[in-house]
């Protein structure tokens, strides 16, 4: 079922639900403001940039609430307002959870520190506001030192115990209010160090088993826990195709969608990575990731004109039926109810 009226919003509203905004410094902009406040944004993720202390940022969250409430804005559900509160080295907020997966992993505590970090996630996002956690990693990494590893970025190369751990941290942050997102599907594991899709593009040679019964494992037992969120990677797998794996049906429709049974909201890594530059344009990277099924576009240059370029691509190719119309809708709705749910 769609929402009441969701047919009838406008083309730049309903493409607006399925773009994350990000701004520089410690303001937001008044374009985003009014973005927020006419129902054209899903959310906001903030960086440390955007962040100099608790107070600071809950006052922040506090004026986007209020422009989301606005008499303007026909969509009335919470905004998705999200930040990447790993543990460890990856915190945007000062606090909890204080442990890399890491060092969860190694410890003979271990699922009860998993679902410790979940709680204390849940509970300091919660504080200031935000209702999206971009974690767990649910990467299995291969080697010390590592992409993930160097970072303390997975819990194991068990793809079982990573299991075991993510889905853990997953249940306690969602049971604490804040939707938790599995990434970066299928995995990025195997990545050696100097492989890091910001930076540029990474092919990742697995064999289809190796992807199935190893990185795939954990995001499995994400879906089967009620995961809200997974984020596709940057990656390409030759395995699964020749595109970045946010940029592939095969992957997003075949794998996640049709082998895994995910129906919750996929969300791609950022949008601006180095692992895209082949792939030219914010608006043609937009247009290549909403056919290959991702359903919200992560603007992270911490600029507000990237997410509206995002947006407008989204809407003119859903106008000009470049994009299926029952498809989009489909996608916006699966985002209008995550927004629901956090409310």
């Amino acid at each position: 079922m769609l929402p009441t009226g969701l047919a009838s919003l406008s083309p730049p509203r309903l493409a607006g639900q399925r773009v994350i905004y990000s701004y520089p410094g410690l303001t937001p902009p008044a374009s985003l403001i009014s973005l927020i406040q006419h129902g054209e944004a899903a959310g906001v993720i903030f960086f440390g940039q955007n962040i100099s202390s608790k107070t600071q940022i809950a006052a922040v969250i506090k004026q986007l609430d209020q422009a989301d409430a606005s008499p303007l804005n026909p969509v009335q559900a919470p905004l998705l307002l999200m930040t990447d509160q790993e543990g460890g080295q990856v915190r945007r907020l000062p606090g909890r959870p204080y442990l890399s997966e890491k060092q969860i992993g190694a410890n003979p505590q271990a699922e009860t520190l998993a679902t410790e970090a979940g709680q204390g996630a849940a509970s300091n996002l919660r504080s200031v506001g935000m209702n999206v956690n971009l974690a767990p990693v649910l990467d299995v990494y291969r080697k010390a030192g590592d992409f993930d590893d160097q970072f303390g970025r997975s819990y194991s190369m068990d793809p079982n115990v990573v299991s075991d751990l993510g889905t853990r941290m997953i249940k306690a942050q969602q049971t604490g209010g804040v939707a938790a997102t599995a990434k970066h599907f299928p995995g990025l594991g195997a990545a050696s160090a100097s492989q890091n899709t910001d930076a540029g593009p990474v092919t990742l040679n697995l064999s289809l088993n190796t992807l199935r019964t190893v990185d795939e494992v954990p995001f499995a037992a994400a879906i089967a826990a009620g995961v809200k969120l997974i984020m596709v990677s940057w990656a390409v797998y030759p395995a699964l195709g020749a595109r970045p794996a946010g940029l592939s049906p095969n992957v997003v429709q075949g794998e996640l969608r049709n082998r895994l049974h995910f129906t919750g909201v996929t969300i791609t890594d950022a949008l601006e990575a180095g692992a895209l530059k082949p792939f030219g344009s914010t608006q043609h990277r937009t247009l290549r990731a909403a056919l290959a099924g991702m359903d919200l576009m992560l603007c992270a240059a911490q600029d507000v004109t990237q997410g509206e370029q995002a947006s407008a691509e989204l809407a003119a190719d859903y106008t000009n039926g470049t994009l299926d119309g029952p498809t989009f809708l489909a996608a916006v709705n699966r985002v209008i109810a995550l927004r629901q749910s956090l409310s």
